[in-house]
Formats: structure tokens, C-alpha cells, sequence
């Protein structure tokens, strides 16, 4: 195995609601740990996604789009654990982790972040490395998880978008573009450079980058390209305006922790 590891990496993915990081639940995660050792284990879990509906907290309904995709129904989740329920379990998998997934950099981590955000669970998706196996497809052979799967390992993804076939044709693949690209770093932080791209953000929906001197910078609206430090300072009601919006909760986080260190 080409992979170098220096701490375990985490193979995820999740099936959901829907495709809006801010407002759609997780209805099924599935991970796959890898040990430096080369030792592994797995888990894919069923989740009841919850939403406050006419302010009352209760299970949120599944749309059809999304269950065609998945397979997953209202009924099926029913006597699931909800997210809650299990963070603290899921942020124990996950310490002292690096984070892989296919597609992950844009949809999976950003959504993971947002349902932690929900919960009393104090975990740093930050601080974790994240390597995007879709990023490295897009950037030598521009297709979707199914094509991926037959390219790189002769195989057909037969379960597609079950977590878990698609958790464990993502190791695989990954795997298989590292014996393909010698260009590919092998470690994790190579991976993540590579992946992510030399643009760092300070949020995982990508609204707020870092500039060269790193510092906070709107990534969008009036005030893109502005420091979101010089803005609040002089825009308070900006700040008023962001938090009240349809802004992921790991965004709006961001914003607050800028916003009160103004005020130290």
C-alpha cells in the first residue's frame, strides 16, 4: 500500500435529506478507519434526521427525490438514533483523525460540520486533514464515483449510493490512484494540499477564505475580498444580518467568533 500514514484516516460517507448543507440531516453515515499498522474497522450507522418543525423539534421528512437515490425512507429511520444521539460516539471515531471521502471537500465534511454544530459535541473538523479522492479523479479523469470504481478497480459499484458501498469504493479507489499516479503525494498532508487546493477558508462552505496574510476575507457579497474584521467594525449591522440569514450554523459560528474578538 503506497499510503502513508502517520494517524488514522477515515474513509466516510453519508447518505442525506437533500443537498443543502444548511438546512438537510445526515440519514446515514458509514466510515472506514485506517490504522497506520494497516489494521482498519467500519461502522455505517441509520440516522433519524430531526429538524424544529412549526418550533417543535421531530423527525424530518425524507423526500422522495432523495430516497430514490438512496433507498432510505421516513419509515425506515424510524427507531434509528438521531444525530445527537450519537455524536459523541461518532467524535470519539473520529479523534486524532484525518478525514478522506469522494466529493467530500464541498458536500460531506461541510454537512458533518453543520450536525455537529447542532450538538453539545465540542469536536474540530479543522484541525483534521482532508483528502477528496473526487478531486484527484477530476483533476486526471473527470467522472462520477460509479465510473471512478470501474476505471481505477475493473469493478461495478452495484450499490451505489448505499454509505457503505460507496465509503468502500472510495478506499479502494483512492488506493488504486495512488499505484496509477506517481505525481500523487502519498501522505495525508500531501493528499490534503493536493485535494483542497492551496486556498485555505476558515469555514467549510467555502464563504469565508483566508488571504495571504491570513486573514478572514468574505467570500461572496457586497463585501467580497474585504476582511470580515473591517467590515464588522464598521458594519455592525452586517454581522446582524449574516447570522439571521440562511447561512450554515459552522459559517455563522465563524462569523461570531470573528465578531466577539472585536469586543475583547
Amino acid at each position: 500500500m503506497r499510503l502513508k500514514l502517520n494517524r488514522p484516516l477515515v474513509f466516510f460517507d453519508l447518505e442525506t435529506t437533500g443537498v443543502n448543507i444548511a438546512t438537510d440531516r445526515i440519514v446515514e453515515l458509514s466510515y472506514y478507519k485506517v490504522f497506520p499498522n494497516g489494521s482498519s474497522e467500519g461502522k455505517t450507522y441509520r440516522v433519524k434526521p430531526m429538524a424544529v418543525i412549526d418550533g417543535v423539534e421531530q423527525q424530518m421528512h425524507i423526500p422522495e427525490a432523495a430516497s430514490n437515490v438512496h433507498g432510505i425512507y421516513d419509515e425506515d429511520l424510524r427507531d434509528c438514533p438521531t444525530f445527537k444521539e450519537i455524536a459523541a460516539e461518532i467524535a470519539k471515531v473520529l479523534e486524532g483523525c484525518d478525514l478522506a471521502g469522494y466529493n467530500s471537500n464541498h458536500f460531506d465534511v461541510p454537512l458533518l460540520a453543520e450536525e455537529f454544530a447542532r450538538t453539545d459535541v465540542n469536536i474540530d473538523l479543522k484541525r483534521m486533514k482532508l483528502v477528496d479522492a473526487f478531486t484527484i479523479f477530476t483533476k486526471n479523469e473527470p467522472r462520477n464515483l460509479t465510473a471512478a470504481y470501474k476505471f481505477y478497480c475493473g469493478k461495478d459499484l452495484s450499490e451505489a449510493h448505499s454509505a457503505n458501498a460507496d465509503t468502500m469504493a472510495t478506499y479502494e479507489v483512492l488506493m488504486a490512484q495512488l499505484e496509477r499516479y506517481s505525481d500523487v503525494p502519498d501522505t495525508v498532508e500531501g493528499l490534503a494540499e493536493y485535494t483542497q487546493g492551496k486556498q485555505k477558508y476558515a469555514d467549510f462552505a467555502g464563504r469565508i477564505y483566508y488571504n495571504d496574510n491570513g486573514e478572514e476575507c468574505f467570500a461572496f457579497g457586497k463585501y467580497r475580498d474585504q476582511k470580515v474584521a473591517d467590515i464588522f467594525r464598521r458594519d455592525t449591522g452586517y454581522y446582524g444580518w449574516l447570522i439571521s440569514g440562511d447561512f450554515p450554523e459552522y459559517t455563522k459560528k465563524v462569523f461570531t467568533r470573528i465578531f466577539l474578538d472585536l469586543r475583547k
